[in-house]
């Protein structure tokens, strides 16, 4: 059979040789004054047969030669190396007199390695046999060099994270519409048969940098937001930079007195944290420093090694751009709203994280299951992404979905012939609450409401925080640009400088710098006497956390209402916490102890019946604070591992979650430790009915 495949896509790629030959007028099999069809024939027989040797020994010696220059511009080489390779092929043939100029030779050599990936792709498929050989060669490969010459007999585990999906959504997205599919068949196979479905509640922060930290970590105290103002050193923390994430990560190791979830023979993959792994592809807080340990080999090699990866990756992002450009213009057309700008670089953001992000971050994971690492943590951060800007619901992220779901199908496929057994639990870090934003509601930004309650002079044009995007943050790292610095702290002169306001989805940080320490409410009432009024008094505005000299941490509202944190007593007609549900308290009471909690923080107002929240970013479909289905992510696990909380429990925080992960992958070690079905975890007949409200 292997045989067959050889000769099958040699065929191939002969074929579209000729025809390419025939079409391009750059690109030729035969010499001015004419060749025979025979000669044409057998030039590009051996021209194929040459191209597709050179690629297989000489490439991979290429890609590991260039692994240090930066994931994108690597992306972009690809293409002229391909090139390179088919020049020299035609210069090798010989017979007649084949050639082509440089520019030809890029286009003909993807095309060729487009079919003939393809026709391998397509034989190995139908020759399943085959297709287990292949990688059962490829993992004793990879264990040889590595020294382990058998496969583990206990299981692995892979964690993907869909990041930002929430779990109303997802939910939405397993069930079966009346005579159709769900919108995502692969995991609702995987819900409908072995796994189980449970709602967890995130923290305060309800965003990838503190959910992440702490899952991988198994601390992310003292992470009051997405980015904050730290009083001592005069910098803004923002948890998708390089360097923030670097140390964010080095503190919950100094807090933990522990490497992370992955320390253990584990890989980490587009994540903002290594979770301990020495096994890295596109991880932010190791993304500043160069050497041999970050070079992301794993990931970048075993994607780019195959030149036909390049070519159907490049396809595919320029046809996500040019589809973001649609549906940003169909969107305008129509006059949707709530809705935010979608130009400048979005397209492309939208692109490597829905297409580049998601391959490399796909094989590096097939990648760990058959060189059999024990636990893998990957994230997939295209849903995120567009939902931002297109809403947690539009038809732009149910596309998003759909592709997802196709990974997923990847994954668990190789999951079920790696050479070890394999666990796939899903999760997400947080989800998305949809709504327009707050400057868009009301017509001014947090920042120039605080300037106005300050008494401060109002810009024509006060700064913005920039959006919260891990796309962005990655796409940077991976084309080694410098850090973004210099935006989140408003210039200017010293005697109209005022708070420090930054934004984390609908959650808003106001620090004085001028003032050390955290100031007081009175002393805020002091300075600043109308600031804390307009606040709580404008209707786009929930509640507002200070912290009073008297009572501690307090939550104010609307109407002199007031809930004092460490008592639980409410002062005035209603609790202004009520609204957000009844794990709110406890969230901002953990929040307002940490030590860099700002001055003042602020949650957007929300509606309970509609389950809008307000954003302080340029965001539609936002997260970060308290409200709505941002603060609802899920667990999808193996009903063979214990359940994640007993009958009638919760499942809160991200740090409960890493213990939960922890125990599974003790589980898996040692499977003796495995308990019997539960309750909880039978399959029984409600399985097949529809999708409860709670977990």
């Amino acid at each position: 059979m292997t045989a067959l495949r050889v000769t099958a896509v040699w065929l191939v790629s002969t074929l579209t040789m000729l025809v390419l030959a025939g079409v391009l007028p750059d690109f030729r099999l035969q010499s001015a004054s004419g060749d025979s069809a025979t000669v044409i024939g057998v030039t590009a027989a051996a021209g194929a047969g040459a191209f597709g040797l050179l690629s297989a020994l000489v490439w991979p010696l290429l890609v590991r030669a260039f692994l240090l220059v930066p994931a994108l511009v690597l992306g972009l080489l690809v293409f002229f190396l391909n090139g390179s390779l088919l020049w020299l092929a035609l210069s090798l043939v010989p017979y007649g007199s084949g050639s082509t100029d440089p520019t030809m030779a890029v286009v003909v050599a993807a095309a060729m390695s487009a079919a003939s990936s393809a026709t391998n792709a397509f034989l190995a498929v139908r020759d399943d046999r085959a297709y287990r050989r292949r990688l059962a060669r490829i993992a004793v490969r990879r264990q040889r060099r590595e020294g382990r010459y058998e496969p583990p007999t206990t299981p692995g585990t892979v964690f993907l994270q869909l990041d930002g999906l929430g779990y109303e959504v997802l939910k939405e997205a397993l069930e079966a519409p009346e005579g159709g599919e769900p919108l995502m068949p692969a995991v609702a196979a995987l819900y409908g048969r072995s796994h189980r479905l449970t709602r967890w509640r995130t923290d305060w922060s309800s965003q990838t940098g503190a959910s992440q930290l702490g899952i991988l970590h198994g601390s992310n105290e003292d992470v009051p937001a997405f980015r904050w103002y730290e009083k001592e050193s005069g910098e803004v923390v923002v948890s998708n930079r390089p360097t923030s994430a670097a140390e964010l990560q080095r503190r919950a190791m100094e807090r933990t007195g522990d490497k992370g979830l992955l320390a253990q023979d584990g890989a980490s993959r587009g994540n903002l944290f290594t979770g301990g792994a020495r096994q890295v592809a596109l991880v932010l807080s190791v993304a500043a420093r160069r050497g041999k340990e970050t070079r992301s080999r794993a990931g970048y090699f075993a994607y780019f090694s195959d030149p036909a990866n390049a070519t159907r990756t490049a396809v595919s992002f320029a046809a996500e751009v040019v589809r973001e450009m649609v549906q940003s213009t169909r969107a305008l057309l129509r006059r949707e709203r709530p809705r935010v700008g979608r130009g400048g670089l979005y397209p492309f953001i939208r692109a490597f994280a829905t297409v580049v992000e998601r391959d490399v971050v796909v094989a590096a994971v097939l990648g760990d299951m058959l060189s059999c690492r024990t636990a893998v943590y990957a994230d997939l951060v295209g849903y995120d992404e567009v939902a931002h800007h297109s809403g947690p619901r539009g038809r732009d992220t149910r596309q998003v979905l759909r592709r997802l779901d196709r990974s997923v199908q990847l994954i668990a496929k190789v999951a079920a012939r790696a050479p070890r057994p394999y666990r796939l639990v899903l999760l997400s870090d947080h989800g998305q609450s949809f709504g327009e934003t707050f400057e868009e509601a009301y017509g001014l930004s947090l920042e120039e409401l605080v300037r106005a309650g300050s008494g401060l002079q109002v810009p024509r044009r006060a700064g913005r925080t920039a959006s919260g995007s891990e796309a962005r943050a990655s796409a940077r790292a991976a084309l080694r640009w410098p850090e973004e610095r210099g935006q989140e702290v408003p210039r200017m002169p010293d005697r109209d400088r005022g708070p420090v306001v930054l934004a984390s989805g609908n959650l808003g940080l106001i620090s004085f710098p001028d003032v050390p320490g955290r100031l007081s409410r009175e002393r805020i009432e002091e300075l600043r006497p109308a600031l804390l009024p307009t606040l709580t008094e404008h209707q786009g505005i929930g509640f507002v956390l200070v912290r009073s000299a008297r009572h501690g941490p307090v939550v104010l509202g609307a109407g002199g209402c007031e809930h004092r944190l460490l008592t639980g007593e409410v002062v005035g007609p209603r609790d202004p916490l009520a609204p957000f549900g009844s794990g709110a308290a406890q969230a901002v009471l953990r929040t307002a102890q940490f030590p860099h909690a700002p001055d003042i923080m602020v949650n957007s107002a929300f509606d309970p019946a509609t389950g809008a929240v307000h954003a302080f970013e340029e965001q539609v479909g936002s997260h970060g604070g308290l409200g709505g289905e941002q603060s609802h992510a899920f667990l999808l696990s193996p009903l063979e591992l214990s359940p994640p909380v007993g009958p009638g429990e919760e499942l809160v925080g991200a740090q409960a979650i890493h213990r939960v992960l922890r125990r599974w992958l003790t589980e898996s070690a040692e499977p003796h430790l495995v308990p019997g079905p539960s309750p909880l975890a039978a399959p029984g007949p409600e399985r097949n009915q529809p999708l409860s409200p709670t977990p």
